[in-house]
């Protein structure tokens, strides 16, 4: 079960105690303010030609508690554009409250780790509206936050979550998240060749090369990837980046060779 829907860059609005944040690959303690008003950076990406938004709700994925959940569901509303969201889902009724507020996916993450009944529940019930993300440190995953190791290695979840039903998976290499340091690209196409279903990449995106050798892979499963700092510190507009990805994704665009 691939993606038809071409591929997608994701706009990322993070949010820490009521601001929009980044992390440090992955590290509570580093966060970057950006912003006071996450809602007003939402509205901004999608207005700049967002065609989808990745919101997070840090806090609640680290304690499972949704401290920014009102702010998350207020940008979902306000979003003139697709919004997926997670952080600190635990239940299926965390996720039918982001979906009734007019969330279009639902991004799963410690419950699909702890939890396979409710996970397979709430997969059955809101089937390709179900994402789980990856979230990868030295090749097992990492759960509440990114603060604590799963001891599963990623390629066994992927298989078994698959198995659950879960349609579209989010993959990050944490040590790369917020680095600027370019996408695991390697790390991805595992991924995206141990299941059937699609993978958005996340994590180290610098530049407009990064986002089209991502793009390049989309035959191969990957449906998308998700920009956050780089966007934040101007490295390129949401326009542009939309153009890379097409550019990417048209199997036309060959990556330079690197100079020795």
């Amino acid at each position: 079960m691939r993606a038809s829907s071409p591929f997608t860059v994701y706009a990322a609005v993070d949010i820490a105690d009521g601001r929009c944040v980044r992390l440090l690959q992955g590290r509570f303690g580093t966060e970057t303010v950006y912003s006071d008003d996450p809602v007003e950076v939402a509205v901004g990406l999608a207005r700049a030609g967002a065609r989808w938004l990745h919101i997070v709700d840090l806090d609640g994925a680290r304690t499972g508690t949704a401290r920014n959940r009102g702010l998350v569901l207020e940008a979902i509303r306000a979003a003139p554009c697709p919004v997926q969201a997670g952080g600190g889902l635990r239940s299926l009724d965390d996720v039918e409250e982001v979906l009734a507020a007019g969330g279009s996916r639902a991004v799963l993450g410690t419950v699909a780790l702890e939890d396979p009944a409710e996970l397979r529940r709430t997969c059955e019930r809101f089937g390709e509206r179900v994402a789980v993300s990856l979230d990868a440190r030295d090749g097992e995953l990492a759960g509440h936050g990114w603060t604590v190791g799963s001891g599963l290695p990623v390629l066994d979840a992927v298989r078994r979550l698959s198995d659950a039903g879960v349609s579209w998976f989010v993959y990050t290499d944490v040590s790369r998240d917020g680095t600027l340091s370019g996408p695991d690209l390697d790390g991805l196409l595992r991924v995206a060749a141990a299941t059937d279903r699609p993978v958005i990449a996340s994590g180290g995106v610098a530049g407009l090369d990064d986002i089209r050798v991502v793009a390049s892979h989309a035959a191969d499963g990957v449906a998308g990837v998700i920009v956050g700092r780089a966007l934040y510190e101007g490295k390129f507009s949401v326009g542009e980046a939309n153009r890379a990805a097409a550019e990417g994704a048209s199997g036309r665009w060959e990556q330079p060779l690197r100079e020795r």
